[in-house]
């Protein structure tokens, strides 16, 4: 029950799952390369740092994408397929992680940290409000919710800092600074606890702002957090 979040591997080499075949290579700005021959692989837009001149780009229209256009998000993602192997890096310090889905399973994400994924992940989102008006002034964030839908998949995420992760037993919480967490499987609940902070000097008052997640399952927590403002 009490055991620390682990480091999650910053570096793989002829890692094969869901039908591709990657490695995650770089200390500081990680590259994600990912051999598409047999799976196509879809991913965020401005990601791209090199590839195979046989791989094929093209566009992925998104599930839902009245919703998300009237939400302010992206409709399309772009995908890549062919012969040969493609490169991604973001332009940030960090840490890029790969989660392996089996057919049926569900992971939430907070948003703007989607990096890739292969054709086989359904990918969806949600409005959570409430929490990021409590911190940004806004009226809530999005979580984006990927799926192994037609068979088993990777969904591979950039983490800024460095990753961990903390495998909660039934019952077990953990609390976490609300720009920390990064990804936590969709059984693991949620809720956001504000203790109101009372120095007694001149009245001074301090909000104290976590997320608590309760498992079980998995959670990932990030050691840095840049802010990406969401389109209101």
């Amino acid at each position: 029950m009490n055991e620390l979040p682990r480091l999650m591997p910053t570096q793989i080499s002829q890692e094969t799952f869901g039908g591709v075949t990657y490695h995650i290579d770089g200390e500081l700005v990680p590259v994600l390369s990912v051999d598409v021959s047999q799976k196509e692989v879809y991913f965020e837009h401005h990601i791209l740092l090199w590839k195979h001149p046989s791989v094929r780009i093209g566009l992925r229209a998104m599930r839902g994408a009245l919703k998300r256009m009237m939400a302010g998000m992206q409709v399309f993602v772009t995908e890549a397929s062919g012969q040969g192997i493609i490169a991604f890096s973001r332009d940030g310090a960090g840490h890029i992680v790969p989660l392996h889905l089996k057919k049926g399973e569900e992971i939430h994400v907070r948003e703007h940290q989607f990096l890739a994924a292969t054709s086989d992940i359904e990918y969806t989102f949600e409005r959570v409000r409430g929490v990021s008006n409590m911190l940004f002034g806004q009226s809530g964030f999005f979580i984006d919710k990927f799926r192994g839908a037609a068979g088993e998949g990777v969904l591979w995420l950039h983490g800024y800092g460095n990753v961990f992760e903390k495998i909660l037993a039934p019952g077990e919480s953990i609390d976490i600074e609300p720009g920390g967490w990064l990804y936590k499987d969709a059984g693991v609940q949620m809720e956001t606890r504000v203790d109101r902070l009372s120095s007694g000097l001149f009245g001074a008052n301090v909000n104290f702002i976590v997320n608590r997640f309760t498992g079980p399952g998995r959670v990932g927590i990030q050691s840095m957090y840049l802010h990406m403002p969401t389109a209101e």
